[in-house]
């Protein structure tokens, strides 16, 4: 006689063994209780991101203008990420044009806050919200990452595990919850990476969705919509750029995220079942926010723009459907697509970024593929950010 199955149950152990066996490949990742660390970057990386060429980085060594970084027996400079902060500093100081090299916010500005959204889950808004903060950090702009997905997926790229980190607290939900919320600084975590802070994420998040409707029958002060927005404001003064990666569903999390926003990214996926979806989407997001601008939201933005992602370039329907958007959106999809790669997912096995990996890990014209689409990608959002700034 056949068992009955108790899906409860199944889910469970389930959960359990995944549970288990994520926690021992983390271990063989990285060591016990060790925190990731940022690789060293190359002289060419970093005169790229310092906007310089590779001989006039050289030159500087040479007249004693920039102070000593690691240098191998080989006479190869290897520059860390604070190495390169440090050094637009210098720069910027003797340059005839201040914020040549340190190109964030100036009196005045306001601080740019990006929602990467999309209705759809594996339409790659993890992976572009976290190659963002971590390009625009090593451009010198101070980033704070907002997780807000309860899968917590970016939250685990920077190396912390949610489902024990932050289990029963430590999340940004605690800074948006409506009984005795905390300062949002209490949950900010310094990451490895100079420059880049991260709120953290985790599965408690989805309380705010569970507590909003009764938040809402009492009137709780302030409105869902305006928590985020008011947490980020005791912060703001530290950042240049606030990015959030937004759950794959439009809820509370979701339009709290966007009525802070100043800038959207919508992630697509270009064929024609993701188009669909993606229209449902963007109906469904214009209704709502219609209900929380009457309601009293602000929902002024300086930018939208299409990310189309995970695109390959030989392939005659992708091209068809970038074709049909471009056509539909205009200047609104943006001109440089995230490339499909290897790269990109063989360096999440290992819970990593391009930008994290090195090199020599990878077949060279693979590598230097992904990276140059990322940075077009991420170089044309930092173009956004300045016409904000208008500049």
């Amino acid at each position: 006689m056949a068992v009955a199955l108790h899906i409860n149950q199944r889910i469970r152990e389930n959960a359990e063994n995944l549970s288990a066996a994520l926690e021992s490949h983390m271990l063989a990742s990285f060591a016990p209780d060790a925190r990731k660390e940022l690789r060293l970057f190359s002289a060419g990386e970093a005169a790229e991101m310092l906007g310089i060429s590779s001989s006039f980085l050289r030159k500087l060594h040479f007249d004693g203008k920039l102070p000593e970084v690691h240098t191998t027996p080989g006479g190869r400079r290897h520059y860390s990420a604070a190495d390169l902060l440090e050094m637009r500093k210098i720069l910027d100081a003797a340059a005839k044009t201040p914020g040549t090299y340190l190109r964030g916010r100036r009196a005045g500005d306001k601080v740019q806050v990006l929602s990467f959204l999309n209705f759809k889950g594996g339409s790659g808004k993890t992976t572009s919200s976290i190659h963002t903060a971590q390009r625009l950090a090593l451009k010198g702009y101070r980033v704070l990452a907002v997780d807000i997905d309860p899968q917590a997926s970016l939250t685990t790229l920077f190396g912390y595990r949610p489902e024990v980190d932050f289990l029963e607290t430590g999340t940004i939900y605690d800074a948006i919850r409506y009984d005795d919320p905390l300062p949002l600084r209490q949950i900010i975590q310094q990451t490895y990476f100079s420059g880049l802070d991260l709120a953290p994420g985790g599965l408690i998040l989805q309380e705010f969705e569970h507590e909003t409707p009764q938040a809402l029958l009492n009137n709780v002060q302030p409105a869902f919509f305006s928590r985020m927005a008011a947490a980020l404001q005791e912060v703001e003064a530290d950042y240049d750029v606030i990015i959030f990666d937004c759950p794959p569903q439009l809820g509370y999390l979701t339009m709290s995220a966007l009525c802070a926003s100043t800038g959207v990214l919508i992630t697509v996926v270009p064929n024609m079942l993701d188009i669909a979806s993606m229209s449902q989407f963007l109906q469904m997001s214009a209704e709502l926010l219609d209900v929380v601008s009457n309601a009293g939201a602000s929902l002024e933005f300086d930018f939208l723009r299409f990310l189309i992602n995970r695109y390959e370039p030989n392939d005659g329907p992708q091209q068809q459907v970038v074709a049909f958007m471009r056509q539909l959106f205009g200047d609104e999809v943006m001109v440089a697509p995230m490339l499909k790669s290897t790269a990109i997912s063989d360096a999440g096995l290992t819970q990593q970024t391009v930008y994290e990996v090195e090199r020599s890990q990878f077949h060279r014209s693979t590598y230097d593929r992904a990276v140059d689409s990322l940075n077009q990608v991420n170089d044309e959002i930092e173009s956004l950010l300045q016409h904000a700034w208008r500049r």
